[in-house]
């Protein structure tokens, strides 16, 4: 049996065997249909293995970090795990290498990274980030880093932009040598998908003396990652930040990789207990190991061994089978979308030039993109997501470009005020679960929304939210999900 016939057989295996798959809404027509799951770059389904581990797990659930009880050896032993698999999943070498666990997704490490770079490097000012960075990949740098600059994109086919501009952030890192700390930079946007070649862009920072933190929330779970290894050792990644709940386990925290020497520079960003070797009433006393000396408090060790887990499966089927496997699906999905009359698609569409993973957005045009997903959702079943996704420079630059070509006659103040009334985008993302029989049934619906476009508009009218909301259809009660219904008809058992 040969490499790719395994991987494809563990990715049918696993891509069947996930938690929501096979929920059913009733939709406008009255029919009862299954959810077809378009939006898992905001956050993904969890992974049946992730989900089966943890019902497994709290059978043996303990604290960590004791080794004197059953349970507490378990956990310890297994978290301990957990932070290995992390790291040779991302190809990061253990002795150069630390990861740790933070709450609130990507956001938190990435704040946490921002402010360990300023203090590891107080005399240089400078932080470089793309336009196309999500807010939890810009606003941290704009509030601990000093100055930041904004890299421009490459400019391809039809005037859309694609990955980062090297030559651009050459000529920054030329001008701004001597007060550059690092580069932050994304490594799959989360509007377009869009890939950037972040070990080239690592290499580059390297060569002017820039740290380099990479934004993997949309990485991890598309494509494989390697951050050291390389045989230019300019190549390398200083720190690597993603999140649980967008590699098929919500709930799960997210992680921090960096360089431990970086981090044993300077005393950790968070304290209490699990930190210290000793505490006195004048002074404390920080662990010089890792990862405790990073991780203060309890930490999540069930998410992080769901986490854990749901890499190893990741690692069995082979990253770049996925991505193989996703980039076809995509191509599929984009060349069939530009098929589409009316359908604008954002963002560099040739995958030759700039290779994409995971999300498409677009819009109809003359349909605003809260119509074009609540029609998906009551029509069609199709979840979506739609607005700015978080990523609000990027996306009003390419709204603008496009109302710039479609009426090059309007003044500043009028783009502005019509990018105000429409400013979002509608955006279809896959995960490991999605097949082409999603693609389908996504260009299906497109193309019936396009040519019933009058008729399903008249159907809507705008709530104060202001949401899109259909005139006579209600999400049938039985739909709904309450925790408080819930707990009454446990207790009644």
């Amino acid at each position: 049996m040969t490499t790719q016939t395994t991987s494809s057989e563990l990715l049918k295996k696993v891509q069947s065997n996930f938690i929501g798959l096979d929920t059913v809404y009733t939709i406008a027509d009255g029919r009862k249909t299954k959810r077809i799951y378009l939006d898992s770059t905001a956050s993904t389904l969890m992974m049946g293995a992730a989900h089966d581990i943890l019902e497994s797990f709290l059978d043996h659930y303990a604290n960590s970090h004791s080794k004197l009880h059953f349970s507490a050896k378990i956990s310890t032993q297994v978290y301990d795990w957990a932070h290995e698999k992390i790291l040779s999943f991302l190809k990061a070498d253990p002795e150069i290498y630390t990861c740790f666990f933070t709450g609130s997704g990507a956001t938190a490490g990435l704040n946490r990274i921002a402010r360990v770079f300023r203090d590891f490097r107080p005399d240089k000012d400078v932080a470089f980030v793309s336009l196309m960075e999500h807010h939890s990949n810009d606003l941290p740098h704009r509030k601990h880093a000093g100055e930041v600059v904004h890299i421009p994109l490459d400019s391809h086919t039809g005037n859309q932009p694609g990955c980062l501009n090297l030559e651009a952030l050459e000529e920054k890192l030329i001008e701004y040598q001597d007060r550059i700390n690092y580069v932050a930079v994304t490594g799959v946007s989360n509007v377009t998908g869009i890939i950037n070649p972040v070990n080239d862009i690592a290499k580059l920072a390297h060569q002017y003396g820039a740290l380099i933190l990479i934004d993997g929330a949309q990485m991890a779970a598309h494509l494989p990652i390697q951050l050291s290894g390389h045989d230019d050792p300019d190549c390398n990644v200083d720190a690597f930040v993603f999140s649980g709940h967008k590699t098929y386990v919500p709930g799960s925290p997210g992680v921090v990789v960096c360089r431990q020497d970086i981090l044993k520079a300077i005393e950790p960003e968070e304290v209490g207990g699990g930190m210290v070797d000793d505490v006195f009433v004048d002074r404390y006393i920080v662990k010089d190991y890792f990862p405790d000396r990073e991780e203060a408090g309890t930490p999540n060790i069930p998410g992080a061994i769901a986490l854990a887990t749901a890499l190893e499966v990741l690692e069995r089927i082979g990253m770049d089978y996925v991505l193989e496997d996703e980039t076809i699906l995509i191509e599929n999905a984009l060349e069939r979308m530009q098929q589409i009359p009316d359908v604008v698609i954002y963002g560099e569409t040739d995958c030759n030039i700039c290779p994409r993973a995971g999300s498409i957005s677009f819009n109809i045009k003359g349909m605003h993109h809260g119509l074009t997903a609540a029609i998906l959702n009551d029509y069609f079943n199709i979840a979506v997501r739609n607005e700015c996704f978080c990523a609000h420079p990027y996306v009003k630059e390419m709204i603008l470009d496009d109302m710039l070509l479609a009426s090059e006659s309007m003044t500043d103040e009028e783009l502005e005020n019509d990018y105000k009334l429409i400013a979002g985008m509608v955006r279809a993302s896959f995960g490991l679960y999605n097949t082409s029989n999603d693609v389908d049934a996504l260009i299906d619906a497109l193309k019936e929304i396009v040519s019933r476009k009058d008729e399903l508009t008249q159907n809507y009218h705008v709530d104060e939210s202001p949401d899109y909301v259909h005139n006579t259809f209600k999400m049938d009660v039985n739909n709904r999900f309450s925790v408080p219904e819930f707990v009454d008809q446990y207790m009644a058992k």
